[in-house]
């Protein structure tokens, strides 16, 4: 995984929360339980041939990488004031109510920073094509997007925070 040290990580507040409550549980309670399991692990002796022990410490591996990309995110954090949001153009942290033309549809996206997006929970990246396509429209444009399927068109109904 490649990491950029100087990149700032726009998140909401919620965000930034979440991401030290991650830290907090994977310096604390993670730990804690890796260490234990290569301490099992190691009383099983001749480390050459213990499969318990190899993946001990590839999980050990993963969760420092994770720590460490973690506390680099919260370091370079920048916490979007969801007070201050604009409400007449879209912006990160505004809640965006739009219509899908394809589909028929309505739907609601919170646009967030990269580190943020979970499209599960509708929060899409200013950075992904449609997030990118939403960022400075008002209510009542129509932005036109490229998608993997093609191209999708997209009528802004609302902006909230």
């Amino acid at each position: 995984m490649e990491e950029n040290k100087s990149k700032e990580f726009i998140l909401t507040q919620e965000g930034f929360d979440k991401l030290e409550e991650e830290l907090e549980v994977l310096k604390t309670t993670r730990r804690k339980e890796v260490a234990e399991r290569l301490k099992e692990a190691i009383s099983f002796g001749d480390l050459s041939e213990n499969a318990e022990y190899d993946e001990a410490k590839k999980e050990q591996a993963t969760l420092e990488e994770r720590i460490i990309v973690l506390e680099n995110m919260i370091r370079n954090a920048v916490i979007i004031d969801e007070n201050s949001v604009d409400l007449d153009v879209i912006t990160i942290g505004s809640i965006v109510k739009i219509y899908d033309e394809e589909f028929d549809e309505e739907i609601e996206y919170t646009i967030v920073g990269s580190a943020e997006a979970d499209p599960y929970e509708f929060k899409i990246s200013n950075e992904s094509p449609v997030g990118r396509a939403l960022l400075n429209r008002s209510v009542g444009d129509i932005v036109e997007v490229t998608v993997p399927d093609g191209i999708i068109k997209l009528k802004v109904l609302e902006i909230k925070r």
